[in-house]
């Protein structure tokens, strides 16, 4: 499978069974490449602008307890 399209298809012929089986996967597999590129994104300072105004926005007490 090399397309987009053979991939759809290919999912979209699944059993239940089988779906959740891929769901199960692909949500396992999504997260771990979201948590690789956070932790680039952190290594490579991209973050680094929004952790300031964080900390700052804390610290004057412009924050609401969740």
């Amino acid at each position: 499978m090399s397309t987009i399209t053979e991939i759809e298809s290919a999912v979209s012929q699944l059993s239940a069974k089988e779906l959740t089986e891929f769901r199960n996967w692909f949500n396992e597999f999504d997260a771990l490449a979201w948590d690789k590129k956070f932790e680039e994104d952190v290594k490579g300072g991209k973050l680094d602008t929004l952790a300031s105004k964080a900390i700052s926005d804390f610290k004057a007490g412009r924050f609401r307890e969740l």
